[in-house]
């Protein structure tokens, strides 16, 4: 599996002969004009991921992705051919098993209404397994080896992030995501605090780095 993270919550998986593409939102340009890909994944509706000024270019240019998303995403952003999932449900692209899990985002404030949040699984045989959560820390699957860790977000703590990546079991490796509010201290700060915390191999990719796991 090769993993790069294309800015904020957006990341490329690579596995099983497959490129699954997950949250192309407005505060990255990381992906633009990415080709060939097999899936996009949407987890939630919020501009920062999934752009809908730039988001139809990219599935124009990618005529042969299937598209995913949670079911009220439409109502934000004009897909066509996007399909919605909801919790539980499991979708085939090409060699490997996407499973939805989730349901709701995390409560930003009392105030502002609750949309739904998918989380994606994402496994193939001979390979780890990934997990990108979107923006709700309260979906912990079973097995994950790979976590597309959120850093930080007006709907979390750090204390929230530390105990679900325990509730995970301690991933063997997290990348972090959803940083663009951070400033370069502060990602280090979070990322050395959660990986002492939890005994998670912290891996920053930012800058479209990729590694292979």
């Amino acid at each position: 599996m090769k993993v790069t993270h294309l800015g904020h919550a957006c990341v490329l998986v690579e596995a099983a002969g497959a490129r699954i593409l997950i949250d192309p939102g407005a505060f990255s340009d990381l992906w633009h004009g990415v080709t060939g890909l097999d899936a996009v994944l949407i987890t939630h509706q919020h501009a920062d991921h999934v752009d809908p000024e730039h988001a139809p270019a990219l599935l124009e240019a990618n005529p042969e992705a299937r598209v995913f998303t949670a079911d009220d995403v439409h109502e934000a952003v004009a897909l066509p051919g996007a399909v919605p999932v909801t919790a539980g449900q499991q979708v085939a692209v090409g060699n490997v098993e996407v499973e939805a899990v989730g349901g709701d985002h995390a409560i930003i404030h009392q105030d502002i209404p609750r949309i739904h949040n998918i989380g994606y699984l994402l496994r193939a045989e001979e390979e780890p397994t990934f997990f990108h959560p979107g923006d709700a820390l309260d979906s912990a699957p079973a097995g994950v080896d790979v976590l597309a860790l959120p850093l930080m977000g007006p709907w979390a703590a750090m204390k929230e992030h530390v105990e679900f990546v325990r509730s995970l079991g301690a991933p063997q490796f997290s990348i972090p995501i959803h940083d663009e509010l951070l400033s370069d201290r502060g990602r280090g700060l979070l990322s050395r605090q959660i990986g002492n915390l939890t005994g998670t191999q912290v891996i920053s990719l930012r800058g479209a780095a990729s590694r292979e796991f």
